[in-house]
This record gives C-alpha cells, structure tokens and sequence, in this order.
C-alpha cells in the first residue's frame, strides 16, 4: 500500500547493509541504543525521496550515528492525507523516540501537536514562525529546530520568472495546498506583484487528481495561460499528471521542486531540497549528545537554484531569452 509503514527489512535494505552483531556487543557492553524518529513527506517508493534518506543517513553515519547499530531509526513516509498523518505521528511519539526528522511544516506541525517535549528537527518548512513551530528563527524556544525551504516572496519571483520566460501569459494558475498556511502565503506573495505584471491569477486548491486534472483543463479553455505549481505536497504526489496536464494543455510553468523539472516540467526556481537533510544530521547528532532545540537556531537556504529543461520549452514552441538562460544553474537538454 502507498501510504504503509515502510517495513523495517525494507527500510535497512535502503539505509544500506548491517549487520546484527554490533547492537549485541554494544547492549552487552551497557550502551544505550537512541531512538530517532523519521516522518518523511514522500512516499517510500519515491526515487526522489530515497535519495533524501539516503543523503541523511549518510550524513549521520558520518557524526558516528548507525542505524541498527547505536540508533533505532523509526520511519513512516507518503502521508497525504491529515488522518493518517495524524497517526503516524502518534505512532512515532509512542516509541518514545530521543529526536524526531520531519519533512515540511504540515508535518512538523502535526508531530508538535502531539508531543511538545520530544525534540524535533525539521526540514524543508516554510514560515516556521508565521506556523507556530518556533518563537523566532534565531531563539525557536520550544521543542522544534530546523532547517526553512523559502520565505513566501519566492512567488513573487516565480511568477516575474514566469513573464520572462513567457511574455504572452495573461493568466496564471496557481496550484497550492488548500491545507498548508505555506499555499496562503505563496499565493498571496504572487497575487502582490501580479497586477503590475498584469496578469490575472487563478489559484487552484486540489484534494485529489480528479481536482487537478478538471481545474487545468477548464483553465486551459481560455488563451495565453501559464502555470505556477507551489510547496504543495498533494500536487507533488500527483506531479508526473501535473508535467502531463502542462504539456498537453502548452502552459508554461514554473515548480517549487527540481523534481518537476526532472520529470519533464519547464522550470524550477528554489533551494535544493535535499541538501537540509545532510544539514538536519547536524542537529539531530547535537541533540542526541544533549543540546537542547530551544537553542539552536534555525537555519535559512544557502543557495537557490534556478532549473530550465530546453527541450520543454521548445515544446512549448518557448524561445527563452538569452538572459534567462544565462542566469539558470543548470539547463536539461
């Protein structure tokens, strides 16, 4: 099942080969093995979300931490929908884990609700103040720390990304997470400077493909549209039909993950999401050896990345001024 628990020989053949021996001797010896919570926000036959636990568990192999070793990681992954997610995050509490790793602040969130004493490390959250998971970025002062993805303004800077890359777009739809105060904030920071880009903007809140597939294509009725996707987890759940839906109905887009881009989509504007987890290990070792998340101080982006598939955008009959490519990190031919 998609949203299962991932199995705990599954999740060892992931994290790489160990053996049993170690966490005998180490019992034997009287060292106490640590518990780390691990609530991931894909799902757990995602290629893209493999290789952000496998980035992390590198990392924390690193510090000296192994899982099967002298830690027990406990890891559920692909929770879309708030019940389950609630669940699971009952789940990881009950096995009274030392830190808790959670992806996104839908999920940091859910977590926090149910234990305001376990440790947290997060990843990848939007606005953790405006959110409530922290008191302020330099003193969180709670029981959460963490790395952010992108302040709300990156949609302004989508959508002037947008116009450069396709000056006939009039209409934009925006699709976001009609659950997530991150989708509010997104769409909000776009709608701000659209009127001086003079393009109308649409936003577009899905529960279910059925959703995204009938917004799109009655969006796609009308002339000279493009399209935004946000920090939406739904709409990455679905992207393979969002990339689809884009190119069958020649709308230009811009995503808030490579992964989109990877998968065939036009652009990417954003921080690499993988990189916090290898950062995250950082935390979660600093904790472990007793530091409190109160005092570590959440931590911003240190480079944003700008993505653009050429062959896309040929596609899309795009030609995309030379500034444009210049500014890109990287180009998909």
């Amino acid at each position: 099942m998609a949203f299962d628990r991932l199995k705990r020989r599954d999740f060892i053949a992931l994290l790489g080969s160990v053996s049993a021996w170690p966490l005998a001797a180490r019992a034997q010896q009287g060292e106490r093995v640590r518990r780390i919570g691990f609530l991931h926000d894909y799902d757990e036959q995602d290629s893209d979300g493999r290789v952000q636990v496998a980035a992390f568990r590198e990392a924390l192999q690193q510090l000296g931490w192994t899982d099967g070793r002298n830690v027990s990681i406990d890891y559920r992954s692909g929770a879309a929908d708030n019940e389950r997610l609630r669940s699971y995050a009952t789940e990881i509490i009950n096995h009274q884990p030392d830190v808790v790793l959670t992806a996104g602040a839908t999920i940091t969130a859910a977590v926090q609700r149910t234990s305001r004493s376990v440790p947290i490390v997060f990843v990848n959250a939007s606005d953790p103040v405006g959110t409530g998971l922290v008191a302020s970025l330099a003193r969180p002062g709670g029981n959460a720390t963490g790395f952010t993805h992108f302040e709300f303004g990156i949609g302004t800077k989508w959508l002037e990304l947008l116009k450069q890359m396709a000056p006939a777009v009039t209409r934009v739809a925006v699709i976001r997470d009609p659950t997530a105060r991150s989708g509010g904030g997104q769409l909000g920071a776009i709608q701000a400077v659209a009127p001086s880009l003079r393009v109308d903007v649409r936003p577009v809140d899905p529960h279910n493909s059925g959703d995204i597939e009938t917004a799109l294509s009655g969006f796609a009725s009308d002339a000279n549209g493009g399209l935004i996707v946000t920090s939406s987890r739904l709409a990455r759940l679905h992207r393979e039909l969002i990339v689809a839906l884009a190119g069958r109905y020649r709308l230009p887009a811009i995503y808030a993950f490579r992964v989109y881009v990877a998968g065939g989509g036009l652009s990417f504007y954003g921080p690499n999401a993988t990189d916090p987890y290898r950062r995250a290990a950082g935390y979660v070792d600093r904790i472990l050896k007793g530091e409190k998340p109160a005092d570590l101080p959440v931590q911003a982006p240190t480079k944003y990345e700008l993505v653009i598939n050429l062959k896309t955008a040929k596609a899309l009959g795009l030609d995309l001024p030379a500034t444009v490519l210049a500014r890109a990190d990287e180009v998909i031919e």
